[in-house]
């Protein structure tokens, strides 16, 4: 299953729990599966259909330009990450 890691911000709402493995087969799914666990996580990572503004999403290593669509495997990580901007 893929396995989401929770920033650390976010751990309050998970009880201190840092990752979690969910069937998904998108961050959309996986975002879902988190909030059904997870009351109220969905409103922080989410602006309606969308990652909030300044946040991005990390499958396997490599940043999403498609964000909720990003597909995850049976075997992926998936990291919730501030978006770093430059210069």
């Amino acid at each position: 299953m893929p396995r989401a890691f929770i920033p650390p911000m976010l751990r309050p709402l998970t009880h201190g729990i840092d990752f979690v493995e969910l069937e998904a087969a998108n961050v959309r799914q996986l975002i879902e599966a988190l909030d059904e666990r997870f009351p109220g996580l969905r409103e922080r990572l989410c602006d309606g259909d969308e990652l909030k503004p300044g946040l991005t999403v990390a499958v396997d290593g490599v940043v999403s330009s498609v964000g909720l669509l990003a597909r995850v495997r049976p075997a992926s990580e998936v990291h919730f990450l501030p978006a770093i901007g430059g210069g």
